[in-house]
């Protein structure tokens, strides 16, 4: 076999040699850069080539948080954010495709329909399309909406937080932790054998489109103190997400409350917002769907440190699949 035919993959027309261009004080010398953009349905793996010249300069760690910031409007094309790096943090005023967020690895992405659009309930219309974080290991995702068939399919490491996704929902998941503040499609959780899912189950009817075969759904509780602490902690910044991602066998209410936080604080969700505004009422009615061999192998990890006289840790936690 040999290479006989050139081939054209539109690579130097790409969107993301634009942003290499815009973004070289942060590729060259690490400064803090901020890109405003439109973006069609065209520019397919929007971000990629850029985390790709990132990686190559600073590897996997790549730059601090925000170092690189994108401001996109329009209708992105399929993949938008894939394999996008720790540094960069894209926030896209318009909708997204098939594929948001593939195999991210570090990055943040955040979806909101443009305040020009109109639409009075972002929570009921779709603002991401299917398989959206396929393969992603790491990464931070807020999408004021609700995404398509198989969301967080294979995801291994990212959070996210959406407003109602379709069928297949967290398919052979195995990290990270997933934030459903509204429906499902049916098959939720099929082949599920690692990471977390709280599920928002307004109408009492979640466990029946809950695959059950690999996980069990539990209740959120927490002490009245800590739900004092939480209603009366309103900041994006007053809450550290390590520390509350650091064991996945408790502090669920920090866990859930710290994420849907973030969500009202980087999209403006209505959604979020009201549940923020009633975090009493709001709790008890969200599900946490646990993988059972997950919770197995934590339980057998934090039995081990303790023996041992140490702490569980974020690390242990986090990749106990």
């Amino acid at each position: 076999l040999y290479w006989s035919e050139k081939q054209d993959h539109g690579i130097e027309r790409a969107l993301d040699n634009k942003l290499i261009e815009l973004a070289r004080p942060a590729l060259e010398e690490g400064k803090r850069v901020e890109i405003d953009i439109d973006i069609q349905n065209v520019n397919r793996t929007f971000g990629t080539l850029l985390s790709g010249r990132l990686a190559e300069r600073y590897g996997f760690d790549g730059l601090p948080d925000g170092t690189v910031k994108i401001n996109a409007r329009g209708t992105a094309g399929q993949s938008f954010g894939a394999w996008l790096a720790n540094g960069v943090t894209i926030e896209l005023a318009g909708e997204g495709n098939d594929y948001v967020g593939k195999g991210l690895s570090g990055g943040k992405l955040i979806v909101y329909p443009p305040p020009e659009c109109k639409i009075e309930k972002a929570e009921e219309n779709i603002i991401v399309g299917h398989t959206v974080l396929y393969g992603a290991i790491k990464g931070e995702c807020y999408f004021r909406g609700v995404a398509g068939e198989r969301f967080a399919v294979r995801n291994s490491g990212a959070m996210a937080v959406v407003e109602g996704v379709g069928d297949h929902g967290c398919e052979y998941m195995t990290g990270g932790v997933v934030v459903v503040l509204g429906e499902t499609g049916r098959n939720f959780a099929a082949g599920m054998s690692g990471g977390i899912a709280y599920v928002l189950d307004e109408n009492g009817d979640f466990e029946t489109k809950c695959n059950m075969s690999m996980v069990e759904l539990e209740p959120i509780e927490a002490d009245p103190a800590v739900n004092e602490r939480l209603k009366a902690n309103g900041g994006v910044e007053s809450s550290n997400l390590a520390e509350v991602m650091a064991d996945m066998l408790s502090q669920d209410a920090e866990r859930l409350h710290a994420l849907i936080v973030r969500q009202a604080h980087y999209t403006n969700s209505r959604k979020a917002q009201e549940i923020l505004a009633d975090w009493d009422a709001y709790l008890p009615k969200f599900k946490k769907v646990m993988p059972t061999e997950y919770r197995r192998a934590l339980t057998e990890m934090a039995n081990a440190d303790r023996s041992a006289g140490g702490e569980v840790t974020e690390t242990g936690s986090a990749e106990a699949n």
